[in-house]
């Protein structure tokens, strides 16, 4: 057995960034800007008001001033007069200040009477002018890579960016194994299991960025198994759910151990999660994840993660961990890296995580309920409640 960091290290040695392609920016939400992207014009392209009020000169501000309002500029329509001393321009937020113009009178600071203002007293000092460029310039660059949510497709859009060059969605294709295994919604024999690792993995890869390629269930016959892997043709990486032990059934076990299969490694020192894989199958990258639901999941945030990460072009290294209060007394661990189940939450403005009694590696029920996992290294000692503990985001 090789130890975590061992194992994601030669997984992370399959991959490397995908190609670009470009998308419009009405699909480029939850995509990976590939490339720098430079902003080609100012923003705002003009200098803009901040309020509704008055275009005036700021020499013009005394109490009981009166100005003459010559124009209006909305925006969309600016005011393309000068503005001479004595005189105001009605504006409006985000309109075109007139250049002759070095001071916003905001409309709360003035009295209208027809088209004469009169200045109040306690005048806003504020010039309440945004300059052109205020926001970004010609050249101002969105940087590489990029998660693109809400906020960046907005600047992208405001630099008037259309065309988006992002990474290429990784193509995950999920092989589950196993006679005994059927999918959800049919009706169960007496030796029938429903398959749910595969389901769970597919909405992991898709929200880290990936597509999911769902393969029918390879039963537990080398015949059926390689007409499966033969249907992954033009994914990214495989990722065998099952069979990866040493029973006598496991044959992705067996093909790790034969002339099929480029193995970079078999079995990793963690817990849940020990019978564990990874090489290539006919020059396609091969992660083979454990059978038992919460071993796969687990493994696949350690591992598939990362590795979708490394294709999309992000930094290829493991999840951060974080630092938490531990909120109950465990015991010593083992010698295999242990992936506890846990609860992150406040107590008494305390980040808190507290592990689940229950660790069995069959137990959805317990995971559903997680939001993080606590990492203990290989024989790490008892610790007792408000001790520092490591741990994972799940989401």
């Amino acid at each position: 057995m090789i130890s975590v960091e061992e194992a994601l290290a030669k997984v992370l040695d399959l991959f490397s960034p995908l190609n670009e392609e470009i998308v419009p920016i009405s699909k480029a939400a939850g995509r990976i800007l590939a490339r720098n992207v430079a902003a080609t014009h100012n923003q705002p392209p003009f200098a803009s008001s901040a309020m509704d009020g008055y275009a005036i000169k700021a020499d013009d501000i005394h109490t009981g001033a009166t100005l003459a309002v010559i124009g209006e500029s909305a925006a969309g329509s600016r005011f393309d007069g000068d503005i001479k001393s004595g005189e105001a321009v009605r504006i409006f937020t985000g309109a075109p200040v007139p250049p002759s113009a070095d001071k916003i009178l905001i409309q709360e600071d003035c009295a209208r009477d027809g088209d004469t203002i009169t200045v109040s007293d306690n005048v806003d000092k504020a010039a309440y002018i945004r300059p052109a460029g205020g926001d970004f310039a010609i050249g101002d660059t969105l940087s590489a890579p990029l998660h693109l949510g809400p906020n960046e497709i907005s600047l992208l859009a405001a630099m008037n960016i259309h065309d988006i060059p992002v990474r290429r969605k990784p193509v995950i294709a999920l092989v589950a194994t196993g006679d005994e295994l059927v999918y959800p919604g049919n009706v169960l024999g007496p030796d029938n299991i429903v398959s749910s690792n595969n389901f769970g993995l597919k909405a992991m890869v898709e929200a880290a960025g990936a597509e999911a390629r769902l393969l029918p269930i390879a039963r537990d016959n080398e015949a059926s198994l390689r007409t499966v892997l033969d249907l992954c043709e033009g994914a990214d990486v495989i990722v065998t759910l099952g069979g990866a032990s040493v029973g006598d059934h496991d044959l992705i076990g067996q093909m790790a151990q034969g002339p099929d299969m480029e193995t970079s490694f078999y079995k990793v020192a963690m817990r849940p999660g020990k019978p564990l894989m990874a090489g290539q199958y006919n020059d396609i990258p091969l992660i083979g994840l454990p059978g038992n639901p919460v071993s796969s999941i687990v493994c696949g945030h350690v591992f598939l993660r990362p590795a979708i990460n490394a294709m999309l072009g992000l930094e290829a290294k493991a999840l951060r961990r974080e630092i938490a209060t531990l909120g109950q007394d465990i015991g010593k661990n083992g010698p295999r890296a242990h992936y506890m189940r846990a609860c992150l939450e406040l107590v008494n403005g305390i980040q808190t995580c507290s592990p689940f009694d229950r660790q069995d590696s069959s137990l959805l029920s317990v995971l559903a309920k997680a939001n993080c996992l606590m990492v203990r290294d290989p024989n790490e000692n008892a610790k007792k409640v408000g001790d520092k503990v490591q741990f994972i985001r799940l989401s």
